[in-house]
């Protein structure tokens, strides 16, 4: 379990596909090395450290995360948002985040307002839109947000100059694609309504 509140910005030095579509290995160079065997949160996904060299952890994708997020996407060089989960004396800054992405989205558009900026989202997998709403939280790349608006394709949000120097967003660009994962609040809530007596 994570926040969303990123510790660091990580840079990728490889990523290894395996044969046939059997997933990918990823190695990272990071500010701070965990023990193989434990979680980190890759962009929001939590993937566990394989092995460990220098500054350097390794992790093994299978097929499934790379279908589902924008790891399989990452190039030599890239930046990319780390966090380590929760322990039971952790303050809960932002949000639960499971690292359990739900889909991708499309950024489409960032606006500078003041010392802000706004940007937009579109989502790849429309079905997911049920559970985003105003105020609501939202794991973007694993950063915890709030939701500004959310329209028939996707949503809003609001960057603090900290948050944009802190973590990737600021190398993101029209088009690119994030990682989502929606509030488990509101899937948990959407999937017992769906089973309700009536």
């Amino acid at each position: 379990m994570f926040t969303g509140l990123v510790e660091a910005v990580g840079k990728v030095i490889t990523v290894e596909p395996h044969e046939a579509g059997a997933g990918a290995r990823l190695t990272l160079e990071a500010p701070f090395v965990e023990p193989v065997g434990a979680s980190v949160a890759i962009n929001g996904v939590c993937l566990t450290v394989q092995s460990v060299h220098d500054h350097q952890m390794q992790f093994e994708m299978v097929a499934e995360t790379l279908r589902r997020t924008n790891l399989g996407m990452l190039q030599p060089g890239d930046l990319v948002n780390l966090e380590r989960p929760l322990t039971p004396t952790s303050r809960l800054g932002g949000h639960f985040v499971q690292g359990h992405v739900d889909t991708t989205a499309e950024l489409t558009a960032l606006q500078q307002e003041g010392n802000g900026r706004i940007l937009w989202f579109r989502l790849d997998d429309r079905q997911y839109l049920r559970y985003i709403v105003p105020k609501g939280s939202i794991a973007v790349d694993g950063i915890s947000l709030t939701v500004v608006e959310v329209n028939a394709e996707g949503f809003s949000v609001w960057i603090i100059p900290h948050t944009w120097q802190a973590t990737n967003l600021h190398t993101r660009q029209i088009g690119d694609k994030v990682n989502i994962e929606t509030d488990i609040l509101a899937r948990y809530v959407a999937r017992l309504m769906e089973f309700r007596e009536v």
